[in-house]
Parts: C-alpha cells; structure tokens; sequence
C-alpha cells in the first residue's frame, strides 16, 4: 500500500522507514536525511518534505555530502550485471536503457566517468529519469556527461546535489504512488507544440519559430484547437496574431463580471529551449480545463493569451502582440523590414490578418482585475536555492546604448605603452567598472554584450572598438542612478586614456513592479502548498512588463535545470515543478475569487 501525508506525520521513523514501500532507500544508502527531515513534522504537504529533506542537505558539510554523492553508483552501463545496486538504481538506470550500452557506449562512459572523477574527486550524479521521469537516452546521458566536465567543481559538488534531490524525488512520488499528471500533461504540450519549427529537418532538433513564419502560424493553430478541447467558451486570433481563450464568468455574474488576463508567447528566439513563455500559457490553459471539468465557474471571465510576439526575432520592434493589447502599437512598426525585405505589413496580410483592425483589440483597464503570467525563470537563482517557484518582485527596468571608442590603430611592435591610445583597454576598463559598480547594488546588472575591434589584428594597437551597453534594475531610480554612474567613468576613462567615446541611447524600459494585492494572492497559494516563499526580481523583459502600463500585474518563477539557462536547447524544468506552477495557479484563482465576494 503507498504511503500518504497521514503516514509522513503520524507513522514512526522506524515504520516509515520499513517495508517494500517505505522511504529506506530514498537517498542511497542515507537513512540518515530521511530521519532529520521527519524531525519537521507535521507537514502540510508532500511538497513540504520534499524541501524538508532539501534544508538537511543544505546544513551538511561537504564531507557530508561527498559521502552522499559516492554512495551512488557510477553510470556505467551495467546495471545488468552490477550487484551492488540498490533496486532503485537499477530499475533507473534501465529505464535510461544503461543496461543495454553499446561496445562503444561503454566505452565513452567509463572513459568519461574516469575523467570525471579525476577533475572532481567524486563521482558523477545524474538524475537519469530525467525532468518527465521516463527516462534520459543514452546519448543524453553521455553528452550531459561531456558538459558537465567543463564546470567549476563547486557547481558540481552543488549540481550532484540538485540531481540527488531529483532522484528522491522521483523515488518518493513511487512509494505514495503519486504522479504529477497535470505537469506531464503540459510537459507533453510543450513537445507537441516543439514540432512546429523553421528548422524542420534538422537532426538534432532546433526550434525556431520567430513572427508570422509558417511555424508561427502552425503554432497559432495549434493552440486554437487545444483551447477549444480543453473547455474556453470563445477562442479566436486578433489582428496581430494573440490566440485568446476566454472562459466565462457565472452567469448570475456574467453581465458585471470583470476579466483576469492570463498568458505569455509562443514565439521564439532562434535555437531555442522549449518552455521560454509556452508555458504561462499552458498553466493557463490547463486551469482552465479543471475549471471545465470540475463544472466550476469563477466571479471572473478569465482570458487566456498566448501573445504572438515577444522575442524581437524578426522585426525591430518587440512587444509587438502586448502593445496591441495596451494600446500602444505603433503605426510605423508597420513599415518595419525583416532581413528578406519583406514589410511587417505585408507579413501580416500575408497570414490573413488585418492590420486596420490593430486599434480594435486595445484592452479597456476598467474592464479587468489584472494579469498573472506563469514563466521559467531564465536565471540560476531558484536552481541554486533548491527551490521549486519564485514570486517575483519587480520587472527589472532597463537602458541600453550602442556606441564606439575610438583611439588610434598603431603599430604593437613599435608602439610604446605609454604612447598608445589603446581603445580596446579603454573598453575593457569600463566592463570592469560595469561589473563592480552593478554589484554594489546586488540586484543590478550592467552588461557589455557588444565589445568588436573592427579589423583587428594580432600585430596592431586596437583603433576601435563597437560596444553596448546593458544596466538594469529592479526600480527606475536605481537604474538611472547605475547608468549616470557609469556614464561618468566611461567619459573619465576615455579622457584619461585620450580616445574618444560616442554612445547613443536605443532603449529605455521602464521598470514593472509587482501589484501588492496580486503578489498575497501567490505568496498565500505558494505557503498552502508548503513551500517557503522566494522572491527575486526578474532580470528580463516580459510580456508582464508590457501589460504593466495598463494593468496590475504578478508573475511567478519556475525553476529551470542546467543552473536555470534559457534561450537555449538545455532550457527544461521537471513534470514536477511545472505542476506546483499549475495547483500555484488555481489556488490563486480560488483566492482572488473569495476576495471578490
């Protein structure tokens, strides 16, 4: 018989710790965490042991956790054959086909669990069940290994960790037989929605879907449909290309009823990960198809978005999809070129939309409570903290600028060092000054993405260098105070080093913060759930951010794997975490309707 949350806070370590379905084994061959997590009793939830176990861990010493992570088994391909695997392991690593290991497959596993071990001095850790839990291939297994090899050996210690946290995990959700089938639900309309890409054939898959291209529009059809079978009462695309799903209020209510907007994008940038934006709109969506099949009604319409454009990738301008939606689309984004000549205008006509009606689908503020958007967080911090979802405080506001220093080519042979009018040091002192001064705030950041030397050469003195630069913060203030500062030095710099600098502001964004009122209603559905509450600001741009100008706004943060990377193919997250998102969601949909009584 599985266990149950009755059994976590009532049963004896002893009994909890016995049988075929107890928690013995959980951590491999480490009692020892289970029984300190059991001290935390009671609990309100399974989520809320899961993190128990997550802080024993946190409070060990590394020798501690060394001795966890060697406890483990290598990945070595013969878990046939291996006696000294736990059922646990074996049963996963044969899940992960390791038990099936070509000749040259275990080769390249036992060469590189050798090196590995070599570099770290502990063994390789890898949750092989991976993020739905059916299993890593064995060429996932191997390139994740190749990775991996290249990190500093504190990431690793801490990423073993992450990967053992996630093996419990899996283990526990077998012995209490419970399945996060909402999370795998929208974890398989993520891959369905993969399919669709600018990439069609390419081995490995890369998934590029940018604004209006044939993908986008499969895309867009796509959603339509799934919004019909999950229950909306209307589904429709707008003049730029929003799919939107509406679910109607009571109908006792529905006359006043006001709207909750919800959602995030489809499109994507180039060489993409697959859950940037979809998946605030499959929360969305999934929410909703419980409402439908629970018969329930809230006091609110609530309005589902997948906006159409967010990325940037194909026109100049972004936001295109929010800014129709506040009302502030530009009629001269209209005449905007891609890189085949081809107008935005004539893209759109192109799609069978129909630019004159744009104004038509500005949103009426009156008309609604806000909106909530549900998105993978892009960054680190949730994966470094062990930490499932993240309440975010504050859009960060940002300013770019695009520029050059210029100094004087010369000859690196004959030039002496104090002659030289070196721009590429120029440049480099300022990225320096950049780094230190935006971590005297904590929450800035300041970024010299661009750094060119036009025509360089190994044998000449930098004449010139093309750079931009990136500050952003959590409040405007703060970021206009980064940008002035470093603006000052960038002139001192230059004047000391005599070379010359010319910079030209191309973006200023302000600063989204989080609605108070909205944020309670995350925070209390995140505590209901068992989780500690986690608030950090968000580094980038979101549709959230957008809607801000017309409406209050809350966004929450699931945590990525692969130390949280993003517009990338190792962007992922677990079928676990995207369902904590969802139950975060309808909790918070049930709270903001009590509060409208």
């Amino acid at each position: 018989m599985p266990l149950t949350l009755e059994d976590l806070n009532r049963s004896s370590p002893e009994q909890l710790l016995a049988g075929p379905a107890g928690l013995s084994g959980l951590y491999e061959h480490s009692d020892w965490i289970v029984m300190a997590a059991l001290e935390k009793r009671p609990f309100a939830s399974v989520h809320a042991f899961k993190m128990a176990l997550v802080q024993v861990l946190d409070l060990c010493s590394e020798a501690q956790k060394l001795a966890l992570i060697n406890a483990h088994p290598e990945l070595t391909g013969k878990a046939q054959i291996d006696p000294s695997l736990t059922p646990d392991s074996q049963n996963e690593q044969q899940k992960a086909g390791l038990a099936y290991c070509s000749a040259e497959e275990y080769a390249a596993l036992t060469h590189l669990n050798q090196s590995y071990r070599a570099r770290f001095g502990f063994g390789f850790i890898l949750a092989v069940r991976g993020p739905r839990g059916l299993g890593l291939t064995r060429t996932e297994i191997i390139q994740t290994l190749e990775r991996r090899l290249s990190n500093p050996r504190d990431f690793e210690l801490a990423e073993a960790i992450r990967n053992i946290h996630r093996i419990a995990e899996i283990r526990l959700n077998e012995k209490m037989n419970s399945s996060p089938l909402i999370g795998e639900m929208i974890w398989d309309w993520h891959e369905d929605l993969a399919q669709y890409s600018e990439h069609e054939a390419s081995t490995p898959p890369v998934l590029t879907v940018t604004y209006l291209s044939k993908a986008h529009r499969q895309c867009a059809s796509h959603l339509e449909e799934l919004m019909k079978e999950s229950g909306f009462d209307e589904v429709s695309q707008d003049a730029v290309g929003n799919v939107i799903g509406v679910y109607r209020a009571l109908s006792n209510a529905s006359n006043g009823a006001k709207t909750l907007l919800m959602g995030s994008h489809y499109d994507t940038v180039r060489n993409a990960g697959k859950y940037d934006g979809r998946l605030g709109i499959f929360c969305g969506i999934a929410a909703v198809k419980t409402l439908r099949e629970q018969h329930l009604r809230l006091g609110f319409n609530i309005e589902v978005v997948a906006f159409a454009e967010e990325e940037g990738q194909r026109f100049p301008a972004t936001f295109l999809a929010s800014s129709a939606l506040t009302g502030q689309f530009k009629p001269e984004w209209l005449e905007q070129k891609d890189a085949q000549g081809v107008t935005l205008q004539e893209a759109m006509r192109q799609a069978g939309l129909d630019p004159s009606q744009i104004p038509s689908i500005e949103r009426d503020p009156k008309q609604y409570l806000g909106f909530l958007e549900v998105h993978i967080e892009q960054g680190p911090v949730l994966n470094a903290l062990n930490a499932p979802l993240g309440l975010v405080t504050s859009i960060n506001g940002s300013k770019r600028f695009v520029g050059s220093i210029k100094g004087m080519a010369s000859h690196s042979g004959t030039t002496p060092m104090k002659n030289r009018k070196d721009a590429a040091c120029a440049a480099a002192e300022l990225a320096l000054y950049m780094e230190a001064r935006a971590a005297k705030d904590l929450d800035s950041v300041a970024t010299m993405g661009i750094f060119e030397v036009p025509n360089g050469s190994i044998n000449v003195v930098p004449g010139r260098v093309n750079l931009s630069l990136d500050m952003r913060a959590p409040n405007n203030a703060q970021r206009d105070a980064l940008c002035i500062e470093v603006l000052k030095e960038a002139e001192r710099i230059c004047e000391r080093r005599g070379v010359q600098l010319e910079l030209k502001e191309n973006l200023s964004v302000s600063a989204a913060p989080s609605s108070e009122a909205l944020k309670s209603h995350w925070q209390a559905a995140i505590q209901t759930l068992g989780l500690k509450v986690i608030e950090l600001p968000s580094g980038a741009g979101h549709d959230a951010m957008k809607i801000h100008d017309i409406l209050p706004q809350a966004m929450l943060f699931v945590r990525g794997q692969n130390a949280g990377i993003s517009h990338n193919p190792l962007e992922s997250t677990t079928t676990d975490d995207m369902q904590l998102a969802y139950e975060a969601l309808i909790l918070t949909l049930h709270s903001l309707n009590q509060a409208q009584h």
